[in-house]
């Protein structure tokens, strides 16, 4: 396999393969509402199993263990594979265990089938960022990269919701079903739709510790880590923040206004990633610390508070986007491996959202998030600030200023 972020130059500039970028978005789309379904459920699933809540809450927890655990050895064990071949075995995966989900009647079945679902996604999120960025030329890889994950935002937005109002209208294990069809439907897709590429060479391999050592993964890793802890503190315990300022029957509506901003901020990411991606990064901090530090004095007015998610909304829809291809550009041949160490950072953060959420929550009140937040931004901000050589190299990516 070349690298990554290799491509074979056009005379001219070639069209984006939407067709084929769609595929990858919808298999993110379903990464993202396989693993957030169940916090739609959790009574249903918890009759049905015959187990309390707490427990069927840990189907989530076992989804992100798998994708934590498996993510780093599966992309190092893939590598030669060709990368149709991958893409499609994490499509099966899910398939397979999103159906063994939807029929199980026992709850470590279906904890072992939520384990190896996660391990999937682990392995396909490692893998989209740098399939979308070699399908295109290297000056396109930031556009082709913010349509690949556009499945995100629409997962949270619309498609959790969606699953959440089947399961309740057709029983739970109908919405996993229907996960299972879609990912049939999304079989057929990339067969017929996703050129195939070789993958890597012994010689073209980069070791994990060569990977981690090289100049600009690591500061841009600490700035996923920092910026999505921030981001996960709000979103896991948005209910109890919204009760503050008398929403905590409008929660629905905020996350539908982060959704739809979300989506709109990864427009505004494709446009600029390509030869503004630093400046996009801190503006991006540097706006999300001003709304928490809003929040932190006047989160108790409604119209504030829908305002300051929406602008959060923009923020975040094109973090994705940016932060993978900073990750991906630092690391060149390494991009695939340092990918999977994203994703073990991403969930590893979507996890400590939670614990140090919920802390903040017990011990002090969900008024104390947006000072949590504010500092962890301030971190986020100032190793940006600090990586312009690299990680977060200041002007146009190279790939564009050199195309």
């Amino acid at each position: 396999m070349t690298s990554p972020t290799s491509t074979t130059p056009a005379a001219g500039p070639a069209p984006l393969p939407i067709a084929a970028l769609l595929a990858l978005a919808m298999t993110g789309f379903i990464c993202i509402v396989t693993e957030t379904l169940p916090a739609g459920l959790l009574p249903l699933m918890s009759d049905g199993l015959g187990i309390t809540p707490a427990l069927a809450g840990q189907t989530v927890t076992a989804y992100a263990l798998g994708s934590v655990i498996a993510a780093i050895p599966l992309t190092i064990a893939t590598q030669q594979w060709r990368r149709r071949n991958v893409l499609l075995l994490t499509i099966v995966g899910f398939l397979v265990f999103n159906s063994i989900t939807a029929v199980s009647n026992d709850y470590a079945l279906t904890l072992v089938a939520r384990f190896f679902a996660g391990a999937a996604a682990g392995l396909a999120w490692s893998l989209l960022a740098g399939y979308a960025r070699r399908m295109v030329q290297p000056d396109q890889q930031g556009r082709a990269m913010a349509i690949a994950m556009v499945g995100t935002p629409i997962a949270l937005s619309l498609g959790v919701p969606l699953g959440t109002w089947m399961g309740g209208l057709l029983g739970w294990r109908t919405a996993f079903a229907a996960m299972s069809a879609l990912t049939v439907v999304l079989i057929v897709w990339v067969l017929v739709k996703v050129p195939d590429y070789p993958g890597q060479s012994a010689a073209q391999r980069v070791p994990l510790r060569r990977v981690l050592t090289t100049p600009g993964v690591r500061p841009v890793l600490a700035t996923v880590m920092a910026w999505m802890l921030a981001h996960n503190i709000l979103y896991t315990y948005v209910a109890p923040f919204a009760a503050n300022a008398g929403l905590a029957e409008r929660v629905d509506v905020l996350l539908l206004v982060f959704g739809v901003s979300a989506l709109i901020g990864i427009g505004v990411a494709a446009k600029r990633v390509e030869r503004h991606l630093r400046s996009t990064v801190l503006v991006s901090l540097a706006t999300f610390f001003v709304i928490c530090v809003t929040l932190a004095f006047l989160q108790q007015l409604q119209p504030v508070v829908y305002v300051c998610v929406a602008i959060w909304g923009l923020t975040f829809g094109g973090a994705a986007t940016l932060l993978q291809t900073a990750l991906a550009d630092s690391a060149g041949e390494g991009a695939d491996v340092a990918l999977s160490l994203n994703v073990v950072a991403w969930n590893l953060v979507i996890a400590g959202g939670g614990v140090m959420g919920g802390v903040l929550l017990d011990q002090w009140g969900a008024q104390t998030f947006p000072a949590a937040m504010a500092f962890l931004l301030a971190v986020g901000f100032c190793i940006v600030w600090r990586a312009r050589h690299h990680g977060f190299a200041a002007g146009a990516r190279a790939a564009v200023a050199g195309h």
